[in-house]
């Protein structure tokens, strides 16, 4: 596996290094990070899109972007390993060294492997169940937060990567446990599963770890999937004090759907914030995923004000994106891409700078 981890000099040096325009490059986690990122969730399980994944982030990284994100889940493990196999080829090219990069995945829900021969769910029964790495009666929806059951997951990751060290790794979708169980039980499972990632991150298989939500963090404190942000920061300061390493946050964010920039579901001490501004204001990076709202947005034909709002995004693709890497509080929005030509047109969005942020808010008024 390749060694090495994203650091600030490395990130600063391909930052530098790259034509990107004012502002593309944010700070989190300690890291010059691009503000757009590649996604890894749809497709195929084929060869096909794998390729189609390996040739966008060499796109990306040409383009000026260094963040890349997965999950185990994704395409039944391909999406990790095309990532893996893409990074090598460009750290052997010398387009990019493994400080200048930075990885995320995710583990939480259990996962098949599309490249071995049994059915999903056999696969699941007999490499977690009845291994007694997922225990039964810790399984909610799919969803296991169990101690050994994460060492596992965080060990296949790190596999597929070809990566000694992930820059963040994501619980995933937490807020599926709370629709089985009491929010005591819940929150006893994810101190044992914090506590499991700042093993990892003391062993350096982990840099930071993260949650990685859906519904849970836009949702208002009165909803039963909602998560608090500050109740997540107690939970690691109570499993490893002031020097855990809880470093970011995901959460979708798109023109459709732009609760995380502007609802206020977040409680803070100075307030109610929407989640992207109450991440800022603990000190997590938040990253914007579904940013074309898995494709949905890059045939819309947006009306005059959305289009006068973004000069230099000159399609409705870019357009949906200026709005995702410009949100207040966003440190990096994600979009999903296995076609090399739409990586292009993706990233070329790298040369233009980011929106007013009052501008946003302009729009739903």
């Amino acid at each position: 596996m390749i060694a090495g981890r994203a650091t600030l000099e490395g990130t600063r040096r391909f930052a530098e290094r790259s034509a990107a325009a004012p502002g593309h490059f944010r700070s989190g986690v300690g890291l010059s990070l691009s503000s757009l990122g590649l996604g890894t969730y749809l497709g195929r399980e084929d060869a096909a899109t794998d390729a189609g994944y390996e040739a966008s982030v060499l796109v990306a990284l040409g383009a000026g972007v260094n963040v890349f994100d997965s999950a185990i889940v994704y395409r039944g493990q391909k999406s990790e390993r095309a990532i893996g196999r893409a990074l090598a080829r460009a750290f052997d090219r010398g387009l990019a060294r493994r400080d200048e990069v930075f990885v995320s995945s995710k583990g939480g829900y259990l996962p098949h492997d599309a490249d071995d021969p049994r059915p999903p769910r056999r696969y699941a029964q007999e490499c977690f169940i009845a291994t007694g790495l997922a225990p039964a009666g810790e399984i909610a929806g799919g969803h296991c937060l169990a101690p050994a059951f994460l060492r596992d997951q965080l060990a296949r990751s790190r596999a597929n990567l070809g990566l000694e060290t992930i820059d963040l790794y994501y619980l995933h979708n937490v807020e599926a446990q709370l629709a089985e169980v009491d929010r005591a039980t819940f929150r006893r499972r994810l101190v044992g599963a914090i506590e499991v990632l700042e093993e990892e991150a003391e062993a350096g298989r982990i840099a930071a770890w993260g949650l990685a939500t859906w519904d849970g963090f836009r949702a208002p404190p009165e909803h039963p999937e909602h998560l608090s942000m500050a109740d997540v920061l107690a939970a690691a300061k109570e499993a490893a004090g002031t020097a855990h390493h809880f470093r970011g946050v995901q959460l979708p964010s798109n023109l459709a759907m732009a609760q995380a920039a502007l609802y206020r579901s977040q409680e803070t001490d100075a307030g109610r914030m929407p989640a992207f501004s109450a991440a800022a204001a603990l000190g997590l990076a938040a990253f914007g995923s579904a940013s074309i709202s898995q494709g949905r947005l890059a045939a819309v034909d947006f009306p005059d004000e959305v289009v006068d709002a973004f000069p230099g995004a000159e399609t409705s693709v870019l357009q949906a994106l200026q709005f995702a890497r410009s949100s207040p509080g966003v440190t990096v929005a994600l979009v999903g891409v296995s076609n090399p030509e739409h990586a292009a047109e993706d990233f070329s969005l790298a040369r233009v700078p980011p929106a007013d942020p009052g501008i946003l808010a302009g729009l739903f008024a």
